[in-house]
């Protein structure tokens, strides 16, 4: 099959079956009609004809220039929904199908094509082809690369948080107000467009709805994508202290420090794991900083003592400050990223992260 160097139109996708380069081997395809008037139905983007030896049956055609799980999944029911033409069977035709979707096809008794030599097409007592493992030729077509990862993950984020918002404009607001960053640093805040953009992704991969409001559809899909898509911040130095407590707690020694230095500081998820689930931790407390030097310069400490209670880590990724909350004026990680630090670790990180998912689904 020829390849297509960029994410087809669907025109171009019927001119593919018109062309004869469309096959799903031993099977070929043709097309009989295509456009608006396939088969006198409206419904449908073309008629094709699929044959093996002597063998020979009739498809409607349903073409989705995508292949989101939203397109693959409005292609679907309306195959599933809409009445076929006279001696016709339904195939989707897309231009990646994942293995997941071919099975779901099959369990739907509908065909499905694509670009990549994927598919599944079955004709009862005629034929059953089954084909899959073919890479995905096209990139996403998505504006952002990747809404889960890094600062675009807020967006995400941000409806674990508040299910629902009236706006756009309402989502980038609570963005950027729980942005510790934007709030009490230099960080410019997030744009509209980007949260539009990540909003249309997220929308496409039916994590969210947009009807009367923007509201999340399945909270444990996101928890998923994040956890599947998560960086660890991008860390520029880490120290470890032995601080002596004094009359106070290590906490109340920051919470002054970031007071008097206008320096946002915020819990590592690892060490905030208490205000979520139950599981022992050492006496280290592990912080996040943007900006270390100017903080070593008003804390005393040793660095070589075996047995340090506080780590200073030095990042300025927006994610491990988002949300923080706040704790007698300390700043603690979000659920959220307790959660996707937890999935990042061990076995034993990853069952108490279980207890922190519902802390997350039942508080949201």
């Amino acid at each position: 099959m020829k390849r297509i160097r960029k994410i087809p139109t669907e025109r171009e996708m019927i001119e593919q079956l018109r062309m004869g380069r469309i096959s799903l081997p031993p099977l070929s395809f043709r097309l009989l009609k295509g456009g608006p008037q396939a088969g006198g139905n409206l419904r449908f983007d073309a008629l094709v004809e699929a044959s093996w030896g002597e063998s020979i049956a009739r498809f409607a055609v349903e073409c989705k220039a995508l292949s989101t799980p939203k397109a693959f999944q409005d292609g679907l029911n309306l195959l599933k929904t809409s009445p076929l033409p006279k001696g016709c069977l339904p195939l989707l035709f897309v231009p990646f199908l994942s293995e997941r979707q071919l099975q779901e096809l099959e369990r739907e008794k509908i065909s499905g094509i694509d670009l990549c030599g994927n598919g599944v097409v079955v004709v009862p007592e005629m034929f059953a082809v089954f084909r899959s493992g073919e890479k995905n030729r096209f990139t996403s077509s998505a504006p952002i690369k990747n809404i889960y990862r890094k600062n675009s993950s807020m967006v995400g984020r941000v409806f674990l948080l508040r299910s629902g918002y009236e706006t756009v404009q309402d989502v980038c607001a609570e963005i950027n107000r729980r942005n510790l960053l934007v709030k009490r640093w230099d960080k410019k805040a997030m744009s509209l467009s980007t949260v539009s953009k990540a909003l249309k992704t997220l929308q496409e991969d039916l994590i969210i709805s947009r009807e009367d409001t923007i509201r999340l559809f399945q909270p444990d899909k996101l928890l998923q994508k994040l956890s599947e898509n998560y960086a660890p911040p991008n860390i520029k130095g880490r120290i470890r202290l032995k601080v002596p407590e004094g009359i106070g707690t290590i906490e109340d020694l920051l919470r002054k420090e970031s007071q008097a230095l206008g320096l946002p500081l915020a819990a590592a998820g690892i060490s905030s794991v208490g205000r979520y689930a139950v599981m022992q931790r050492g006496d280290l407390l592990s912080v996040y900083c943007p900006r270390l030097d100017i903080l070593l310069e008003r804390l005393s400490g040793s660095q070589s003592d075996r047995f340090p209670n506080l780590e200073l880590i030095e990042t300025e990724d927006e994610t491990v400050f988002f949300d923080g909350r706040q704790e007698e004026n300390f700043w603690w990680a979000s659920p959220v990223q307790v959660y996707l630090e937890l999935m990042a670790g061990d076995k034993r990180d990853q069952e108490t992260a279980e207890q922190v998912k519902s802390y997350i689904i039942n508080n949201f």
